[in-house]
């Protein structure tokens, strides 16, 4: 396996990619964690600092970063994929907004960490700039900060911009306006993670990578090489969650994918824009995200590639030509300073977990000692900070504010059998794309539709 060609984070971290021992047989331990992404390493992080006696064990089939934690768009953001109106009709306005106020300090959490434990990981905390080009992602916009309003959430906390406060921090085509957070931090994702686990190892946790888990059950973690027993067992595999026994439809590995180009020289940033290295996305209804990295590239990204049947995880899926020539289309036309031909070093993909309701969720039942945390629709690098805290108070019997968020313990009801869930997830991303190429026809009809709509078919 060459890690460093699973995206462009991979390949530029300080460090050689050389697996961890994998695990030597059978063994005991106080906690299994299946799983060194960012969940599973935030939850051994918490744990160990509350509990140094404890003995920890983290399982990972690869190594730590292998899967989405290493080859996200690097947004640590407080976005939370339920949205506040919903949190509020099923658990109360109170409850809603705590969750809103814990996701915007798990943010500032993170930062407090990469700098206690010296993480070189191009932490700028510069916000999130999200675009309106069109009508209806006007409209949208202006939903947003209204509805923001209607939760005493104000403008320290999202503002909405008009054309030229919006083109000064992101000048891409046809900008109309749009809304600004600042509680997001522009992340090197890759060194993030690697960072994390070698600061879980100076805790006193170990960690055995190319040792695949092939079964969780109660007290146990199953691999080929052994059995690690533990009375409490975490699940922190998201988008691979489907590839345990009797997880398949738990969450569906629904494929984002990215582009970074070569480093762009000083005139063209001039031209683009976001100075302090804010994270950029649009209104419209199919997501895409980018960022400046340090060393001034664009990477950029998009949800929409298909979803595969059966839930089928493969390394086959992280590339996807068409995806990838959409993805240019779409950064060209964002940004025609880039040129008919932008300039793309590096392309790449993978899994994230999307559960039926698209609620993230956090749990633990001390009768089994199961406990996970996942389902983040994208939205991990945070959330997966306050899931590795949560788990953390819930394992050691801690009742805090932390445990009784709205998350906590939610059950998401399992997705449907095949085929009705093929038909369904990619049902959906058509009618997305469909409506995005619509609202731009109609708005623009000089213009072509954005070409990011071609990813199906259309």
């Amino acid at each position: 396996m060459r890690y460093p060609e699973l995206s462009y984070w991979l390949s530029s971290v300080d460090e050689p990619l050389v697996p961890r021992p994998p695990l030597p047989g059978d063994t005991d331990a106080d906690v299994v964690i299946v799983g060194a992404g960012y969940t599973g390493l935030w939850t051994a992080y918490y744990l160990a600092g509350a509990d140094p006696t404890l003995r920890i064990t983290v399982l990972e089939a690869e190594i730590a970063g292998y899967g989405a934690s290493g080859r996200n768009g690097g947004w640590c953001s407080a976005l939370f994929p339920t949205s506040l109106p919903a949190l509020a009709r099923r658990h109360g306005r109170d409850a809603a907004l705590a969750m809103q106020r814990t996701m915007q300090a798990t943010v500032r959490e993170v930062g407090r960490v990469v700098a206690a434990e010296g993480i070189d990981c191009d932490w700028a905390y510069g916000g999130t700039v999200v675009l309106a080009r069109s009508g209806p992602q006007l409209a949208r916009a202006r939903a947003a900060v209204e509805e923001a309003r209607e939760f005493g959430l104000g403008p320290a906390d999202l503002a909405l911009l008009d054309a030229g406060e919006a083109s000064a921090r992101c000048a891409a085509d046809g900008v109309l306006g749009g809304t600004y957070t600042p509680h997001c931090a522009a992340v090197h994702p890759a060194r993030l993670v690697r960072g994390l686990a070698r600061a879980v190892e100076r805790r006193g946790v170990t960690i055995h990578e190319r040792t695949p888990v092939a079964a969780i059950s109660p007290g146990a973690a199953v691999t080929p090489a052994g059995t690690v027993r533990a009375p409490v067992v975490v699940r922190a595999t998201e988008g691979y969650t489907p590839m345990l026994p009797g997880q398949r439809r738990t969450v569906a590995p629904v494929y984002s994918l990215m582009v970074a180009t070569e480093p762009l020289p000083a005139r063209t940033w001039e031209r683009i824009g976001l100075a302090e290295r804010e994270t950029f996305s649009d209104h419209r209804h199919v997501i895409i995200y980018g960022q400046r990295t340090a060393d001034g590239r664009l990477a950029f990204g998009g949800r929409g590639a298909p979803y595969h049947f059966g839930s089928r995880v493969r390394p086959g899926y992280d590339r996807e030509p068409r995806v990838f020539a959409a993805l240019r289309r779409t950064l060209g036309e964002l940004f025609p300073v880039l040129g008919p031909d932008v300039p793309v070093t590096h392309a790449w993909g993978g899994p994230l977990g999307v559960a039926r309701d698209w609620a993230a969720s956090v749990g633990y039942d001390p009768a089994s000692g199961l406990a996970w945390a996942g389902g983040y629709v994208g939205d991990g690098v945070g959330t997966s900070n306050l899931a590795g805290r949560t788990l953390a108070d819930l394992i050691r019997g801690e009742r805090t504010d932390l445990t009784a968020l709205p998350w906590v313990n939610h059950r998401s009801p399992r997705w449907e059998p095949e085929p009705l869930r093929w038909l369904a997830v990619n049902a959906g991303l058509r009618l997305m794309f469909s409506a995005d190429a619509a609202e731009l026809r109609k708005d623009r009809p000089s213009r072509r539709a954005a070409t990011f709509s071609h990813l199906l078919g259309h």
